[in-house]
């Protein structure tokens, strides 16, 4: 018989870091989370909160927190990665010396490593090889979460019995996980999505319109499902939570960070004064390069993403990129 999965230990306590701690304890299970900042730990296992990432949660006293990433994982049974994208491959190479042979690995971070064009499955892969790995996606706000609101969320797996345990895990009522075996669609649908409410932020703070912002949800929807195409994704895991789902989320709520930068952006702020004023990461930002760069790689058209990637990395003008956009031909809409 296949053992349970009774300890999670969560890599990552930022403010989805800090949520997921608290949906896995509310689910029975033991959770130790790693932290990189040595009074995030003492914060968490002293005061029982994250006052620095999610202010206002009372933290279960069984959550406790450690600093060491092979600390964190003696000794669990599964991990949740829950780091920015773009750190994901140095804290895999931590973890590849000290991770438990064969421990589960549910990726939960959203996006695409620059460089390399690697999603982060593969940047996994690569770096912990013979570990199982899933990712979980969907649309999801850390603090409600946190507070125990009614959530849906794709964990995908390509192994279905360790899908089905993961699933078992960490799923509740009122944190409902949905099972997919489309590891590939639901990682596109969650690096994609951020980029898009990027653009409709844009659009929200040029004061575009709804009728603007419906339309680049829709068309940003085309240009994800056919990056997850592609990559040998199904275009159905898009029309679910970890696609179509997230995007409707992110696009439409200034709680969203990556939303609400492009807002500022579009009200003429500059991108260095809104980064220098958080702490948490938007990870569009970064993968408006990386999901641009691998779409060219892939002769996939994606003039949203591409045009989202020449306002924030390349000085593109807004107005003008914006009539570029709609300078395009008219075509079919399949």
């Amino acid at each position: 018989m296949t053992n349970p999965i009774d300890t999670i230990a969560v890599i990552g306590a930022g403010a989805w870091g800090t949520a997921l701690a608290v949906a896995a304890q509310r689910a029975g299970r033991r959770v130790v989370m790693q932290a990189h900042e040595p009074e995030v730990v003492a914060a968490i296992n002293d005061d029982h909160a994250n006052p620095l990432y999610l202010s206002g949660i009372d933290l279960h006293p069984d959550i406790r927190a450690v600093q060491d990433p092979g600390a964190a994982v003696d000794g669990a049974d599964a991990a949740l990665l829950v780091v920015p994208s773009q750190f994901l491959r140095g804290v895999a190479r931590t973890l590849a010396a000290n991770a438990p042979t064969r421990l589960p690995l549910v990726i939960c971070a959203k996006g695409i490593e620059q460089g390399t064009g690697a999603l982060m499955s593969e940047v996994a892969e690569q770096e912990l090889a013979d570990h199982p790995i899933a990712a979980l996606s969907g649309p999801t706000f850390a603090i409600e979460v946190a507070r125990d609101l009614p959530t849906a969320v794709t964990l995908a797996c390509d192994d279905a019995a360790i899908g089905e345990r993961l699933v078992s895990a960490l799923g509740t009522a009122r944190f409902r996980t949905y099972l997919s075996d489309d590891v590939i669609g639901a990682e596109v649908g969650g690096a994609v999505k951020n980029v898009l409410a990027i653009a409709c932020g844009i659009v929200e703070g040029r004061g575009l319109g709804d009728n603007a912002r419906a339309a680049l949800i829709t068309r940003g929807l085309a240009e994800m499902v056919r990056l997850a195409v592609a990559k040998g994704g199904r275009r159905e895991t898009l029309m679910g939570l970890c696609g179509l789902g997230d995007l409707t989320l992110t696009c439409n709520a200034m709680q969203s960070r990556n939303f609400s930068l492009g807002v500022a952006i579009g009200q003429g702020r500059t991108l260095a004064e809104i980064e220098a004023e958080r702490r948490s990461v938007a990870e569009g930002v970064p993968n408006s390069a990386s999901v641009a760069a691998l779409a060219a790689q892939l002769g996939i058209d994606m003039p949203i993403a591409a045009a989202v990637d020449a306002i924030l990395q390349h000085g593109g003008g807004i107005d003008e990129t914006i009539a570029g956009l709609l300078g395009r031909p008219l075509t079919r809409e399949l």
